[in-house]
């Protein structure tokens, strides 16, 4: 098969399973479960697909008598649409027995779910600043829904409410972005505006600049940064755990590929402006995230709170890779996929503990989890291991290249600040495994979800800490260089 049958094929099987699912939900012999594992499969075929097309470096564009250049199929978008594909199949897939024990999961939510996917695929190939946002806000609007899914909950209707205003009232920032660039570009293609600026004196560039930092302010509140991200504890909350898992990593993942490519191809001329914009958004988001962490009683909200301050690291990268670093960009690659893959491993935990309730599960509910059942606190202090950034894990290997790759680029300051943060999420964090492990519990709940539930969670602990060692004992199989190169070929496409 080659790149552009991928490239046609990955969006044509999301689209056309998500639209087959609506039309079968009205069928009787539809049930919940055909519509779980058919979007189960249609995720793994598609995962395969798209997993053989990162082995090269490559740049194609997408049927250019039709799109004109809009969409682009490289290296990068291929290694993002993988990694969008295998994160909804593992949230599925760990989420098994917190979706059946619940009644507002249907069949459109698969539907839903797989069009946000589609969404954010053609989002990851987008060359064109139209194309992009209709991308956007195809997995947007997909994601709002699914975080009121369920209608009986006063808290889903609450969040589901507050972040679409505010999600709404943020891409009106982007269209306005995008009609001063437009206004002065006389174009919305990203070859195009490259070009422009590269041929243009800076001063007679200005309706480029402030559209540059409206488009800048809808990708800060999409990627939950402060002060634009004050609505995460609150939608998070209302968000069902599967759903939650999915919007911390999957569906900020998306947004960053977008903010790569804009900001890596046309504004890299720009880095004097955007810079200390960026450095002090990582600054302030790192400090009240941090803040919001240290207050919580419940674990998902301060899984949900130390979201923002993952954020924060990554615009430490961003800003380091507009100082003209390509390092920075490719641990920004590498950084999303350990943060995607811890963040889904701990958010599966608290769906597969908590029955399919929507009750918050506060630090008191996971006392003596550790003696009843030890292959899920193993698993979830793995994950937790990860997210402060505990040597070998992938977490820790991402933060490394993150801080370093920070120095290298001049921003010694900000990495240590940094440091100094992951130093404080340690207080947060092995908080859970105080509970886990030195706490006697009251409550005798030992059958909490199902067998293959707790075996996908076990392989994506596994899956954490092979990128944080890697291993050749047997065979040679790709660890940390693997998974850094990758993040190379990625940012290198783009150059093609």
């Amino acid at each position: 098969m080659t790149n552009e049958s991928v490239a046609l094929t990955i969006p044509s099987l999301l689209l056309f399973s998500a639209i087959f699912i609506l039309l079968f939900g009205f069928s009787s012999y539809y049930s919940k479960e055909r519509g779980y594992y058919l979007t189960l499969g249609t995720l793994l075929v598609t995962s395969i697909i798209s997993g053989s097309a990162i082995f090269e470096n490559y740049s194609i564009e997408v049927i250019p008598q039709i799109f004109n250049g809009m969409l682009i199929y490289d290296t990068f978008s291929a290694v993002f649409i993988s990694l969008f594909l295998f994160g909804g199949f593992l949230t599925l897939a760990i989420a098994k027995s917190f979706i059946d024990k619940t009644k507002f999961f249907t069949f459109e939510s698969f539907s839903i779910l797989l069009f946000s996917l589609f969404g954010m695929v053609i989002l990851s190939m987008s060359n064109e600043l139209l194309s992009a946002f209709i991308s956007l806000e195809i997995a947007s609007i997909s994601v709002y829904i699914l975080v009121g899914l369920n209608r009986d909950s006063l808290k889903a209707s609450e969040a589901f409410f507050k972040y679409l205003l505010l999600g709404s009232f943020s891409s009106s920032f982007y269209l306005l972005g995008m009609m001063l660039i437009f206004a002065q570009a006389k174009s919305t293609n990203l070859d195009v505006i490259a070009e422009y600026i590269l041929h243009t004196e800076l001063n007679s560039q200005l309706l480029i600049v402030a559209g540059g930092m409206l488009i800048m302010l809808t990708i800060m509140f999409k990627i939950a940064s402060l002060p634009f991200g004050a609505w995460v504890i609150d939608v998070y909350e209302g968000a069902s755990l599967p759903i939650t898992a999915y919007m911390a990593g999957i569906f900020k993942i998306a947004v960053f590929a977008f903010a790569l490519r804009l900001f890596l191809s046309d504004y890299s001329a720009f880095e004097m402006i955007y810079d200390p914009l960026i450095i002090v958004g990582a600054v302030i988001t790192m400090i009240g995230g941090s803040l919001l962490a240290v207050i919580q009683n419940s674990v998902k909200k301060m899984l949900a709170a130390s979201s923002i301050v993952h954020s924060g690291y990554l615009l430490i990268a961003l800003a380091s890779a507009g100082a003209g670093n390509t390092s920075a960009a490719s641990a920004i690659i590498f950084y999303l996929f350990a943060y995607f893959i811890s963040a889904l491993g701990a958010f599966g935990v608290l769906s597969y503990i908590s029955k399919g309730g929507d009750k918050l599960i506060n630090y008191s509910d996971l006392d003596g989890l550790g003696k009843k059942s030890p292959l899920i606190s193993a698993s979830f202090t793995v994950f937790i291991l990860s997210l402060a950034g505990f040597p070998s894990t992938i977490g820790f290997i991402g933060k490394f290249y993150i801080f370093t790759s920070a120095i290298e680029a001049g921003y010694t300051a900000l990495a240590i600040f940094g440091a100094l943060t992951a130093f404080i999420s340690i207080y947060y964090y092995f908080k859970v495994i105080v509970h886990l492990y030195f706490k006697d519990s009251v409550n005798e709940r030992l059958d909490y979800g199902y067998k293959v539930s707790l075996a996908f969670i076990a392989l994506t602990a596994l899956i954490v800490l092979w990128g944080g060692v890697g291993t050749s004992l047997l065979v040679d199989i790709p660890g940390i260089n693997a998974l850094n190169e990758l993040s190379r070929d990625a940012i290198e496409s783009l150059a093609l």
